[in-house]
């Protein structure tokens, strides 16, 4: 069911998204077929990989795995590797068949499923850059960074899917009104700002507390935190191209959660030579 009217609060909200199933991307549903056929070769490592592709996917994954918690476990399933030996491989794939497809619920509104693509995108790019930090900063458990960067617009896709006349309308307002904040004008379009949500989404499907925690942006005074707020911030700001006036800002910030010069930080972000030379202009040093 879609809705198109800003709503009170994110209780609200979430009885809206509860009223029905969350789709995955076609991608993934024809991966996880094609897999099942020959489901005694396939091995957990290619199975995540499909299932990170995906932040749907990954939600589901995850909330399957609370929902069928042993009463004896106590330690949360904090990585999608380790959901998959929780499941096991068989039964995955007899859980996860025939999922519902985000490309055909959003079949009659063809500019909302670019912009969810984008996003997915978007996110899947975020991943990568906080896993490549959290390599270098040698994080505690790298799997978990990605995870969380990868889920961390989820509130943001959750629009697009469940009220995309309204997130277009936030992404023209958003283009036409820059320099706004915007919390502020997702307050005017949805009725709440979005990182509220998000949090509130994250109760609701009981994810695992450390994930909760790397969510929130307003811990990141811790440096875990900071790695994936970083990664999303760097990915937003850069979704246009290497323009954007943010941009000097997050590469100072990250040079000093990572304790790296510009070159360097360039090199780990993977991007062609044009796009390098344009970073390494913005060095305004340390």
């Amino acid at each position: 069911m879609l809705n198109e009217r800003p709503l009170t609060d994110v209780d609200a909200w979430l009885a809206v998204f509860a009223q029905s199933e969350l789709p995955v991307l076609r991608h993934s549903v024809n991966e996880i077929e094609r897999l099942a056929a020959d489901e005694e070769s396939t091995n957990g490592r290619v199975l995540a990989g499909v299932i990170l592709h995906d932040p749907l996917l990954t939600l589901r994954v995850l909330a399957y795995i609370e929902e069928h918690r042993r009463k004896r476990q106590t330690t949360d399933i904090t990585t999608i590797d380790r959901a998959i030996m929780m499941i096991g491989i068989v039964p995955f794939f007899r859980a996860f068949g025939s999922l519902p497809v985000i490309e055909e619920r959003l079949a009659a509104y063809p500019q909302a499923l670019l912009g969810l693509l984008k996003t997915i995108n978007r996110a899947r790019r975020a991943a990568h850059w906080a896993r490549e930090w959290a390599i270098l900063r040698r994080d505690m458990d790298v799997d978990e960074i990605t995870l969380a960067t990868l889920l961390h617009d989820v509130a943001e896709i959750m629009m697009w899917l469940y009220a995309p006349a309204m997130a277009l309308q936030f992404r023209d307002a958003q283009r036409a009104q820059p320099n706004r904040r915007s919390a502020t004008i997702q307050e005017e379009v949805y009725g709440v700002p979005l990182y509220q949500l998000k949090l509130a989404l994250a109760e609701a499907w009981r994810l695992p507390a450390l994930v909760v925690q790397l969510l929130d942006h307003r811990l990141a005074e811790n440096p875990r935190v900071r790695n994936v707020k970083l990664a999303v911030d760097l990915a937003r700001h850069s979704a246009l191209g290497w323009s954007d006036p943010a941009l000097p800002d997050d590469f100072k910030a990250i040079r000093a959660l990572l304790h790296i010069n510009q070159e360097t930080l360039i090199r780990h972000l993977a991007v062609d030579d044009e796009s390098a030379q344009m970073i390494l202009a913005m060095d305004q040093g340390d």
